[in-house]
Order: structure tokens, then C-alpha cells, then sequence
């Protein structure tokens, strides 16, 4: 039978109330029963999947939440090895085969991966070193761009997400390098204090590799943090979350389309969803200021992010660090790669239980401990960093950018496009060093899409709604209504920004930093894959 998106709708938005791990604003929300896209037969016979946990039959808050080991960089090179290790999801789950990013010094098989700790202007150097097996555990679509089967099956290339780095250092989709190989990257972090992170970028493996567990976190500091005298050391807490499907027996399952020649889903989603590695854990806080360093490390996951006691979030940074000011909001809305750096003050929850959730999903509880006279104050800052907006008359070149869902019958039925280019398509985006751009997003598709740019750093000007059968059709713009500032937690540095269906989203960028070649895509790792990933190269 062909596919029907709106019994899929309907069976997804199912999922969401019950799970609340739906996507907003989008409408492809949930892969996990894996259709295919428009146009192709359903797929997946029921014989064909296995047997599935649901996280909903697990006991939540019997784990406590595991706190990566730190690791300072800055002063010698610091070794990373992937390897494939065990991972216990939860107490009740059996372990799980992932692939991590672990200190090449800790050959244990549950060796977990580390969070890297540097300092603005001290360059980082990481040796990345590929001990992963030959073999992929998870289904590998051949006719995806780049990914054919002359390639070695198992591939990696390092990108340090946030980073502004050169281009030979940034983990560009082509630098790949095998197992038994490894390369060593030079950081300048000439850049301002920022939750960063680390992810794998291969050119048509990314999704797969980043599902099998490879990503961690870099915490960068500069002294205009450190005046702040914000919650540090127990008191700060990194939150890094993903999202899983599992099989009875504790092991990843990733859905495909059924065809076996091109078994790429379009997204995907799952109901066990993970922080730092386990479902559902606990932490014992005390009843003070904490701060709370998120990162939404899912391949397609939206999360929308409140406290269960209705308590404000006060949000203080994003992707590229802080704003100019706390801002308190009752639910943060993280699409995938995003950052947040967040205060939650528990002094009036003492002996309180608090819960972390997403919709109406609890992903984590804070057990906050009883009030005692020695507790510290909670002392929450009111100015934390001056930010100058960038002035849209210093813009030499406004660029659009439409994202587009087109079929290809002679492959996969469907595919992402940036103005309907494929990535080995020549370099059309050409900016010139130390100049400033606005780059406008157009939103011809259903969904949310996190656009990310590499090397640099920019700031949201507006969204506006248009009619996109207009411009499909006559090549001009129809707008609904005037144009909308960024959200408040949007008025600081980011370095990926969401994208709404039916509008035209502005950034301006200053192309600082180094020449040479890099990247925007959409941070869904499907449709990253699929072709939604272009070029372009920064001019000397």
C-alpha cells in the first residue's frame, strides 16, 4: 500500500502525548515505525523489526546521573580513541554495543566519554585516533552521496562544533580517516567562553555514527566567565541528551525504509531518551544556584525543556555563550546541536523532588536536599556579557538560501536540498574574509530545520511568514505579516538557528576567522545525509 502521511501523522502525534518527544513546528515527527517517504510502499514488516523496549515500562530515577571525567587541555596534546564499548543504559536494560569518544589512556570495555576543558586564545591539541572495528553495526545506505561501497565501511572525521578553527582542522565530510589511523587537530579557540562539542562528520556515515554514541562536550572558559563567579565544580552540571531506540535485549536498533538498496529514513526518533547515557536518571542537589550546561546531541529530536514544578528556567547562554542578561522563561524549545547554559536556583525546593521534562516526558529528577543554615547563598547575576548587534547596514551581500524537499524517483523517492543543490555541485556561497553577510533561510518544507554554519559565529534578525506556494510558483515573495524579532534567549551569539516551516529566517555573519573551504547543512542528521549539506568557501 503507498504511503499515507496522515494516518503517519496521526500515528506520531499518538506517540507524542504519550511520550512527549515530538518535533515542533514540524511534520515528520516520529521514525520509529519507519515508513518510507511519499510515494513508496510501507515498509517494515512487522517480522522484519525486532522486538522493541518501550522506556515507558522502565522504572524511572533508579540511576544516578553519570558525571564525565574532566580532562584540561591546553598544555599537551590530549589523546582521544573511538572505540566500540558497553554502555549500561539502565539499571533494568542489558548492556549496550555503542561507539564513544574515550581517553585513549582508559582501555576499559565501559569506558565513557570525557568532557575536554580549555581556555580562550591557549590553542587545544587533540589526537583523534580511529580504534573502531572495520565493520558497521548499523544499516549503511550505499547510493547516499559519498557513501558508496568502494569506500571503506568504517569511517570517521572529527568536527569541533562551534569551533573557529581552520579549515584543514574542522573535520571537513571528505577528511575521513579509517581505523587503525588517526589525526591530530590544532584548536586556536581564539574565541570567547562557550559550551562546544564534538561530533563525527563523515560524509554519509554521520548519522549513523553519531546514533552509535560518537559526540562529547567541550567546556571553554575566558576570564569575563570567571568574574562572574557563577556555580562551578558539583555545582555545575552537563547535561548532554540523545535519544535511542533499543530491542528487548539492550541493543541500538535504527529503522530503515525497507529497501534495502536505499534504506534511509528521512528522521528519526525514539522514546528512550538519554542523559549523559542513562534514561531517566537522578542527581542529589543541594538547595542552591546551580547551572545546568545542555546540549541537545540527538540526531532529530526536538526537546522541550521545563521544570515540573512550573519554576522558571534562567536561561544565561546559548550555542556561542553568554547573552548580555538572564532570561527566565517557563520552556525552552532545543532542536538538535543546540546549546544551553541555564541557573536553576533549588533553594525554595529543599526536600523537594524536581523533574527535568520534555512535553510530558520526565527525562531526569532533581532530589534537592534539605535546607540547612550552612547553605550557600544564591546569589543570580543581572548583567552578564555586552553584546553589540551587528548593524545590517554592514552587510555587502544578502544571500538566499531555500530549503527544499524534492523527489528523486531514480533513488531515494525524497531528498533535502539547499536551493535545490546537491553538495558535489560547485561552490556557490563565496563570502570574503572579514566581510559581513545576511544569509535568509526560506523554509519551503514542513519542518523545523537547525541550520548550522561552520567557522563563524552570528546573530538572528528576524522571521517572517510568506506564502510558500507563491513563491514556488512565481518566483516572489507573499508575506503573512510583519517581520519577528529572535526569541530573547536568540539575541546572543549562535551558531545554528531553527528554521520554521513557511519562514524566511535572517541571520547576519561576519565571515572572521580563516579562508578556505567549510559548511552549512541542517543539523538533522537525516537530512543532512540526504542532501541537505552544502559548500562554501571563504575568500582571502
Amino acid at each position: 500500500m503507498p504511503f499515507d502521511r496522515r494516518l503517519f501523522l496521526q500515528q506520531a502525534m499518538a506517540f507524542t502525548l504519550v511520550s512527549g518527544s515530538g518535533k515542533a513546528f514540524g511534520q515528520h515527527t516520529m521514525q520509529a515505525m519507519a515508513p518510507a517517504s511519499d510515494g513508496q510502499a510501507a515498509q517494515h514488516p512487522a517480522a522484519l523489526v525486532p522486538p522493541l523496549l518501550r522506556a515507558a515500562t522502565l522504572t524511572p530515577f533508579v540511576d544516578p546521573l553519570p558525571l564525565p571525567k574532566k580532562i584540561h587541555a591546553g598544555h599537551e596534546t590530549v589523546r582521544i580513541a573511538m572505540r566500540e564499548v558497553r554502555a549500561k543504559f539502565h539499571r533494568d536494560v542489558p548492556e549496550t554495543r555503542v561507539w564513544a569518544y574515550t581517553d585513549a589512556a582508559d582501555h576499559s570495555p565501559n569506558a565513557s566519554t570525557p568532557i575536554l576543558e580549555a581556555r580562550s586564545h591557549r590553542p587545544m591539541k587533540v589526537e583523534w585516533l580511529n580504534q573502531l572495528p572495520t565493520k558497521h553495526f548499523l544499516p549503511i545506505d550505499y547510493s547516499l552521496h559519498g557513501c558508496g561501497r568502494e569506500l571503506p565501511e568504517v569511517r570517521t572525521a572529527v568536527h569541533l562544533h562551534g569551533g573557529k578553527s581552520p579549515s584543514s582542522e574542522d573535520g571537513y565530510p571528505t577528511d575521513w580517516f579509517v581505523p587503525g589511523k588517526s589525526k591530530t587537530c590544532t584548536y586556536p579557540l581564539a574565541q570567547d567562553a562557550a559550551t562546544l562539542w564534538f561530533h563525527d562528520h563523515a560524509m554519509g556515515l554521520n548519522r549513523l555514527n553519531s546514533y552509535a554514541g560518537l559526540a562529547g562536550m567541550v567546556l571553554l572558559r575566558d576570564d569575563a566567565e570567571d568574574s562572574l563567579h557563577l556555580p562551578g565544580g558539583a555545582y555545575e552540571l552537563p547535561l548532554i541528551l540523545s535519544d535511542r531506540l533499543l530491542t528487548k535485549e539492550g541493543q541500538l536498533y535504527y529503522p530503515t525504509s525497507g529497501d534495502p538498496e536505499h534504506p534511509w529514513v528521512p528522521e528519526f526518533y525514539a522514546d528512550s531518551i538519554l542523559i549523559n547515557g542513562k534514561i531517566k536518571p537522578y542527581v542529589e542537589v543541594e538547595p542552591r544556584l546551580y547551572r545546568l550546561r545542555i546540549l541537545n546531541a540527538a540526531n532529530s529530536q526536538f526537546f522541550a525543556l521545563a521544570l515540573s514544578n512550573k519554576q522558571p528556567l534562567q536561561v544565561i547562554g546559548s550555542d556561542q555563550g553568554l547573552l548580555s542578561q538572564p532570561e527566565a522563561v517557563p520552556m525552552v524549545l532545543m532542536a538538535p546541536a543546540e546549546r544551553l547554559d541555564v541557573l536553576v536556583d533549588f533553594s525554595q525546593s529543599a526536600g523537594q523532588q524536581v523533574q527535568l521534562r520534555t512535553g510530558l516526558t520526565d527525562l531526569m529528577q532533581f532530589r534537592v536536599g534539605a535546607a540547612s543554615a550552612k547553605a550557600a547563598a544564591s546569589a543570580m547575576p543581572t548583567a552578564l556579557r555586552k553584546i553589540e548587534a551587528i548593524p545590517e547596514s554592514s552587510a555587502i551581500v544578502t544571500r538566499t538560501i531555500t530549503l527544499d524537499e524534492v523527489r528523486d524517483t531514480r533513488q531515494n523517492p525524497m531528498m533535502m536540498l539547499l536551493n535545490r543543490k546537491r553538495w558535489h555541485e560547485p561552490v556557490t556561497e563565496t563570502p570574503k574574509l572579514g566581510s559581513t553577510e545576511i544569509w535568509e533561510f526560506v523554509n519551503l518544507t514542513e519542518d523545523t530545520h537547525p541550520m548550522h554554519l561552520h567557522l563563524v559565529r552570528f546573530q538572528v534578525l528576524d522571521r517572517r511568514a510568506f506564502e510558500p506556494f507563491f513563491y514556488l510558483n512565481y518566483k516572489q515573495r507573499k508575506y503573512l505579516a510583519t517581520a519577528i524579532p529572535p526569541e530573547p534567549i536568540e539575541r546572543g551569539w549562535k551558531d545554528v538557528v531553527q528554521c520554521p516551516p513557511g519562514m524566511i529566517t535572517r541571520i547576519i555573519v561576519r565571515f572572521d576567522g580563516y579562508a578556505g573551504k567549510y559548511l552549512y547543512h541542517c543539523h538533522v542528521l537525516e537530512h543532512e545525509a540526504n542532501d541537505m549539506m552544502r559548500p562554501f568557501e571563504v575568500l582571502a
